[in-house]
């Protein structure tokens, strides 16, 4: 349990640190660039993710292999040939997607991005660029799920802190000093993409067990993890398809700047997930993974429920201060009233959507950690088929509010029938602990608190922030408070820490 919890910080400090380098440096990335040149970051975005499908579950399947593998110890050296293996194909990926990118550049320039006052030439290099960074982006996180596997989430984040702060950093000075243009930007993220796969890669490298020979390319040693593989890259290739096609329908129909909006709002949801869900996720993966290796299904039992309710006291209460303040927090975050009014609706139903998302996270990690992919390729599947119409028709008659509802809608569903179909197989019976006391409880208590607060408090409209950050940091605190003392787990951590 000690080494969970130093897992654990090192990776909220990890995806928090890199949360808010995102969260500073975008309102001065428009400030130099512009609205519509910012819609061109959100763009490579939408992209890098859309071209995830292309890991085809490796990802996760290399951060379970590597966990079964260091509960293993007499296995080093099939797990350096499992590396290397992977490595070389994921490699030629990369190469390959680079290559896909730069070829459709001009296509996409000028028959798919909507530019106003940006040069066509100027998009066209852009998305040029993009397709480098994104060839040295994509063998991340391979390397990044190999770390997390073995359990050195510290050394991981300690390379994200210093990449992400050089990302950001490095960037503004280049817009201010060198040149205010979205190539300059793209530029310096090839660099630094550069440095970090190059360290990364060293670094697992550096961690796995000596075997006393040479790793050695062997694709016969994938046969016995095609059927997880081969789930995974269905759930992976459904969820990808989920969770883009509103960037993909919108950066088609809705011109570059209020495409940046709906991206601007879409990077507060990606925040909440990033500083808080990601890091539960990546501690708790690895070792869901290693308990039902060795068969300790009591303490799989404990673990997931004391983890789930952690999980609702760190988001709940986050999530629904957001959604219920969300022009007030826009107009802090950007200073700009045009911004906060255009984007403040879709950050609320984003961010709901998104704490939904979060609470499943560990259920997910369950099935995946038991070998088990076909529920969530199944709910997938099922979600593709009935709600890509309704992306389209809410986004063509009320634009990116619209395609919004429809990911909040997704996660209800989500949940109301993916944890029942989870527990009839996994920790059986135990569904109704986990709807009531596991994430119940939590729910009611924030509605409660900031739900009260919302009513009392004025919606501010002023330029000052030192009232309005006040008074939603106490709302935070009441509401993260009131939480965590109506849920089990933490209530008698909070408790017991008090005893002398």
């Amino acid at each position: 349990m000690s080494r969970v919890k130093t897992n654990f910080f090192a990776n909220l400090a990890g995806s928090g640190w890199t949360a808010l380098v995102g969260l500073a440096c975008t309102p001065l990335y428009i400030r130099f660039m512009g609205m519509e040149a910012y819609g061109l970051i959100g763009f490579y975005f939408m992209l890098q993710g859309v071209i995830q499908i292309l890991d085809l579950g490796l990802s996760p399947t290399m951060n379970r292999e590597m966990a079964r593998y260091s509960a293993l110890p007499e296995k080093t050296g099939e797990a350096r040939d499992f590396v290397r293996t992977l490595e070389v194909g994921y490699w030629a990926i990369g190469i390959l997607i680079g290559c896909a990118v730069w070829w459709t550049a001009p296509y996409i320039a000028s028959h798919w991005i909507k530019a106003g006052n940006i040069s066509p030439s100027e998009v066209r290099r852009a998305v040029t660029i993009m397709g480098a960074l994104t060839a040295l982006q994509w063998p991340l996180s391979f390397y990044q799920g190999g770390l997390l596997g073995l359990q050195r989430q510290v050394l991981h984040n300690g390379i994200t802190i210093a990449t992400s702060t050089l990302s950001g950093g490095g960037a503004l000075l280049i817009l201010w000093l060198v040149s205010p243009t979205v190539s300059a930007f793209f530029m310096w993220q090839i660099a630094v993409s550069l440095l970090q796969a190059g360290v990364t890669t060293f670094a697992l490298w550096r961690c796995l067990p000596g075997s006393g020979r040479a790793a050695r390319f062997d694709p016969g040693i994938t046969r016995n993890i095609w059927r997880f593989a081969a789930g995974m890259s269905g759930i992976t290739i459904t969820a990808l398809v989920l969770m883009q096609l509103d960037k993909v329908i919108l950066s088609k129909m809705l011109t570059l700047t209020t495409f940046g909006y709906y991206i601007l709002a879409g990077m507060v949801g990606n925040g909440l997930s990033g500083l808080l869900i990601t890091p539960m996720f990546n501690t708790i993966f690895p070792r869901f993974s290693s308990l039902v290796a060795s068969g300790d299904e009591k303490s799989l039992l404990a673990m997931y429920h004391g983890s789930t309710q952690v999980m609702a006291v760190m988001i709940l209460p986050a999530a629904i201060v957001i959604a219920f303040f969300s022009r007030e927090i826009m107009l802090l975050w950007t200073g700009s009233l045009e911004i906060a009014n255009n984007t403040a609706p879709i950050v609320s139903i984003l961010v709901a959507g998104t704490a939904l998302n979060g609470l499943m996270n560990l259920p997910y990690a369950l099935q995946l950690s038991h070998g088990w992919t076909r529920i969530g390729l199944a709910i997938n599947t099922f979600f593709i088929l009935t709600l890509v119409p309704a992306i389209i028709l809410m986004t063509r008659h009320y634009g990116g509010a619209g395609a919004a509802s429809v990911w909040l809608a997704l996660n209800t569903i989500y949940m109301i029938v993916g944890v029942p179909l989870t527990h009839r197989r996994l920790l059986k019976g135990e569904a109704f602990r986990w709807f009531t006391k596991d994430v119940g409880i939590p729910l009611a208590g924030s509605l409660f608190i900031a739900g009260c607060a919302r009513i009392l408090f004025p919606v501010f409209e002023s330029s000052s922030r030192i009232l309005p950050v006040s008074l939603l940091l106490l709302v935070f605190v009441l509401t993260a408070a009131g939480a965590a003392m109506c849920t089990p787990a933490t209530r008698d951590f909070i408790l017991n820490r008090k005893q002398p």
